[in-house]
């Protein structure tokens, strides 16, 4: 079985309805993004963080997947489907994904503010202020913020090198590390690049566009997928 790796972004959970702080002028409802998103944040104001976040997961609970999510769990049923995503809904884990990385972290997990590696995950949709890890400290959302290492682009960069099939969806590729992944795909495989504003990329061969939002363009995708790579 072809190894298909995806990677997704704010595009596909946009079409769920998810808000994305790029569509507001840097923007999240109403806060500027380094409010929110920055250690500087957390520091400056760690409850109002916390509340935002907790907004943030309470729209996520609500969201349902779109037609871009059920597609690309519906691949799994044809290739060995690997989803490293820089959204932090689970989004594609309610359609039926089973293979995610999340390598900006998730709305759903907590992690310890003076050792990252205790990580917790949260019960409904809110985490408070008060609320500890097991060494006394304050949990923190488990998400990347602006300025903050991506532990998990290593796992990503391993991933991406053992493609067969490289597919983008939904991102504009310019915030890295993420955006860079395309480099350490294979030289000849297939890469698809699906987005309603074609992103402007160094040259690659076997590279497509598809000028589409996911919800229609994955419809023919998946076909040029399974015509194409499962001969």
């Amino acid at each position: 079985m072809k190894k298909l790796v995806v990677l997704t972004g704010a595009g596909v959970s946009a079409e769920s309805g998810l808000k994305t702080f790029r569509d507001s002028g840097g923007l999240w409802e109403g806060h500027d993004v380094m409010e929110v998103a920055s250690p500087e944040g957390w520091a400056e104001n760690p409850k109002r963080v916390l509340e935002f976040y907790n907004q943030r997961r309470k729209h996520a609970l609500q969201a349902l997947p779109n037609r871009g999510h059920e597609i690309l769990a519906e691949l799994e049923a044809y290739f060995d489907t690997v989803i490293i995503t820089q959204n932090v809904d689970n989004l594609h884990e309610k359609a039926g994904s089973t293979q995610v990385l999340h390598l900006h972290g998730t709305l759903f997990q907590s992690q310890s503010t003076v050792d990252p590696d205790l990580i917790y995950e949260i019960e409904g949709s809110k985490l408070n202020w008060g609320d500890l890890c097991e060494k006394g400290s304050q949990l923190r959302p488990s998400i990347v913020w602006f300025g903050e290492m991506v532990p998990k682009m290593e796992e990503a960069t391993n991933i991406a090198q053992q493609a067969d099939i490289f597919l983008v969806v939904g991102t504009s590729m310019v915030v890295y590390p993420a955006a860079g992944l395309i480099e350490y795909v294979q030289y000849d495989v297939p890469k698809y690049i699906l987005d309603p504003k074609i992103p402007d990329l160094p040259s690659h061969p076997n590279i497509f566009f598809i000028a589409e939002k996911a919800s229609v363009g994955m419809e023919s995708v998946k076909q040029q997928l399974l015509e194409q790579h499962l001969a």
